[in-house]
């Protein structure tokens, strides 16, 4: 495959190409608050998003049991579908229970999953295709890879990655690697659409033929990457360029200081989008020193919060 063919302009995404990786919100007593996740859905995609992961890491959804995450799924359908892809974060590193997960997912009409690689387990590269693999085949629906080793505690080799890619419904991944010349070769040899797994690498992703993000920081910064990501699209580099440095200390406040769940819903929080920040054990409010840390990257953004 040439190059410029992987560069070419399109307009076929299956996903489209500015997507959250929606948290999940909790009421004051620790349950799931499905009505604010309607509405947050609702804002993220008023404010330019046309995809949503739901319950991936963002969304705590190793704290959720499988009827909160098809319930989630359910909320953000009914509050978005049509008007933005939902992904389901169904999978876990249990083979069998991400069939069916994704399976109840499908039936409740979302548009893709969102497939990790087995963390903890820690499989051959053989057993990681077989994975994803058996998670593809067990429904009708598209999928997106997600490679996060730094999380899952194993890569999804680039290899790996290449084969995964002759599957006719794995059509995407989201690469948080963070290994620019491994994500060239996935672009050089396979039709994947590439998403940064990474807020801040989104622009130099998609100088190389990424066609956008799955991001965290879009929560609070939707409208500057939904102009971003036009931009580059556009091949108006000296534009998205610009937004690449107005977004570095909003990305600094949301994705280097505390956990990104915690940092985004604080953000929401101060903001008046979400009725508070609570996370889920293992995940803690953040103390008064990490929140001065994000109102200083804030204030450096222009932001007064």
């Amino acid at each position: 495959m040439a190059a410029s063919d992987i560069r070419a302009p399109r307009t076929d995404y299956t996903f489209g190409t500015l997507l959250t990786a929606m948290v999940t919100p909790f009421g004051e007593n620790g349950e799931v608050d499905y009505d604010s996740a309607a509405a947050l859905a609702s804002k993220l995609v008023d404010d330019g998003c046309d995809g949503l992961v739901v319950t991936g890491t963002t969304g705590e959804t190793s704290t959720l049991t499988d009827e909160e995450n098809l319930g989630m799924f359910r909320a953000v359908v009914e509050a978005v579908g049509g008007r933005a892809k939902v992904l389901a974060g169904s999978t876990t590193n249990d083979t069998r229970h991400s069939i069916s997960l994704s399976q109840r997912a499908a039936e409740l009409g979302v548009d893709g999953l969102l497939v990790t690689a087995p963390y903890y387990n820690k499989p051959s590269q053989a057993g990681v295709q077989a994975h994803v693999e058996a998670i593809a085949d067990s429904t009708d629906l598209p999928v997106m890879v997600y490679d996060i080793p730094g999380r899952a505690g194993i890569e999804i080799a680039t290899d790996t990655l290449i084969r995964l890619a002759e599957h006719p419904r794995i059509v995407a991944l989201k690469d948080a690697k963070g290994d620019f010349l491994e994500t060239t070769r996935v672009l050089a040899n396979t039709d994947l659409d590439v998403y940064s797994g990474d807020d801040g690498l989104t622009l130099p992703f998609m100088s190389i033929g990424a066609i956008g993000v799955v991001s965290v920081t879009a929560h609070v910064a939707a409208a500057q990457y939904r102009r971003l990501i036009d931009a580059a699209l556009a091949g108006d580099f000296a534009t998205a360029r610009r937004l690449h440095f107005e977004l570095d200390p909003v990305q600094r406040a949301v994705m280097t200081h505390i956990q990104g769940a915690v940092s985004a819903k604080t953000v929401l929080h101060w903001q008046g989008v979400l009725p508070n920040a609570v996370v889920r054990l293992p995940l803690l409010a953040p103390s008064e020193a990490e929140l001065e840390t994000i109102r200083v990257d804030l204030r450096e953004a222009g932001w007064d919060l």
